[in-house]
This record gives structure tokens, sequence and C-alpha cells, in this order.
């Protein structure tokens, strides 16, 4: 073993490099070496250029693939409309849609107490019942006692009042006046009496809104009892009139004692 290790000494101290060929052979390996990572980088690049190419396809075929989707729930939402819920079974009958409740199967309301201030209802009109023709009352004093009436001929352009004086016994002054209210038209026809018309002055004046027809009993004269009747005759206005303002006053004496009679004309039969 000692003389190998005394030649290998010997023969590397006697070793004389070539720095030439050692530099030469470097430059051979470095550019060796440069062509083999050159030829690994371009393979890298390339295999990385296919996948991006790869993976970009498939984003695209992914993208397609949604929006076909997209537009075909579109397409569907369009041609076939969501309907509207139903809300009940249809009715098979037109007399279903309007029943009529049953008596034995209805149920009795609840009453709901009265707080005393609702209007009672009813469930018709009721019709107006005819008011009747007042019957005059005869108005009394003493030996007088009348009535007046609308005279049952008058006419829708002329009118008679008729004074009734019932007389239980002779008088000896006696004045008896009717009293026509001015409505439209009124204008005085004449006058009548049932006693003689010699013992009495008759006027017709218009006073106070009234057209007012009068007879006095003449001094002297006496009145016998017995019914005794007057009429004031007039025209007026074309249509019914209303005598409900006209009145009369009645005075009489009878032995030694005064009586006065008042009231109003009613329609008469």
């Amino acid at each position: 073993m000692d003389d190998v290790r005394r030649h290998l000494q010997k023969a590397a101290e006697a070793h004389q490099p070539d720095r030439d060929a050692i530099w030469a052979r470097v430059q051979q390996g470095m550019t060796h070496s440069t062509d083999a990572d050159r030829a690994r980088s371009y393979r890298r690049r390339r295999q990385a250029s296919w996948l991006k190419v790869t993976l970009a396809g498939a984003a695209g075929v992914g993208v397609l693939g949604l929006g076909g989707l997209a537009v075909a729930a579109g397409v569907k939402q369009v041609s076939q409309p969501e309907r509207p819920p139903v809300i009940g079974p249809p009715t098979s009958r037109a007399a279903d849609a309007s029943p009529t409740p049953r008596g034995s199967a209805s149920k009795p309301v609840a009453q709901v107490p009265s707080t005393g201030t609702s209007t009672p209802r009813h469930s018709a009109t009721p019709t107006p019942t005819p008011t009747p023709t007042p019957t005059p009352t005869p108005s009394a004093d003493g030996p007088i006692a009348a009535h007046g009436e609308v005279d049952s001929h008058s006419t829708v352009y002329w009118e008679q009042n008729t004074l009734y004086v019932d007389v239980s016994q002779p008088l000896s002054s006696f004045t008896v006046e009717v009293r026509i209210a001015l409505t439209p038209g009124v204008q005085n026809t004449g006058t009548w009496l049932s006693g003689p018309p010699d013992d009495y002055t008759v006027t017709v004046t218009p006073a106070d809104g009234y057209l007012v027809y009068r007879w006095t009993l003449k001094p002297g004269r006496t009145v016998p009892a017995a019914q005794q009747r007057f009429g004031a005759q007039f025209n007026h206005g074309t249509g019914s009139r209303n005598a409900s303002k006209d009145t009369f006053l009645i005075e009489a004496t009878a032995a030694g004692r005064t009586a006065a009679v008042r009231g109003e004309f009613a329609s008469g039969g």
C-alpha cells in the first residue's frame, strides 16, 4: 500500500495540467448544458401554451353551455306562463252561485240591543191616509150658533162661501161679517141671504188683506127664530183655491143679552 501511495504522489507531482484543454472542456460542457436547458424550457412553454388553450376552450364551452341553459329557461318561461292559482272549485250549477237559505238550516240572528238613538227601519213606505174633510163644528153663544162652508157648486174660477146661522130666539140686532182672503184673482161677484133683503144693509169692501162682506140688520127690524143663510160670491185665479184663511164673525142681541160667534170656512159636500 505504501508503494501505491508513493507512485500516486509522484505521478501527481509530475503531472502538468493542460489549461487549454480543460477550458475547452468547460466551454463544451456549458454549451451542451445551455442547449439542454433551452430545449427543456421550450418544451415547458409549449406545454403551458397547450394547457392555456385547453382551459380557455373549456371555459368558452362552459359559458356557451350556461348561456344556452339561460336562453332555454327564458324561452320556457315566456312560452309557458304560470297560471293563477284556483281560489276554489268551479261551480257546476248556476243555482249554486247564489243559494237560497232554507228555513230549517238557517241560524237565528243575534239581536243587538237598541241604544235608543237609532232610527227604526220600515220595510216599505206606508201609503199616506187621505185626510178626511172636516165637518164644520157650529160655534155657539147664547141664542145663536153658526158654521161656514165652501159651496159644493164652486168651480176652478168661481166660489161661494155660505154661512149658516141657527137663531133660537128673536134678535133685535144682528150683524154678519164674512171675510174672504185676497188670494190671487179674488173679485166680488155678488151676495145673497135667505131673509128679506130690505131688512139689511149690505156692503162689500177690501180691508187688511180681505174682501169683507157685511150684512147689518136695520134699526127697528127683528130676526125671527129660524135658520138664516148668507152667501158671499167671488171670482178667483183659475185652479183650486185654499179657503183656510176665510173667516166669519156674528154679533147679535136677544132680550137685552149680547152674543158673538166667530169661525172659519170648510169645504162643503
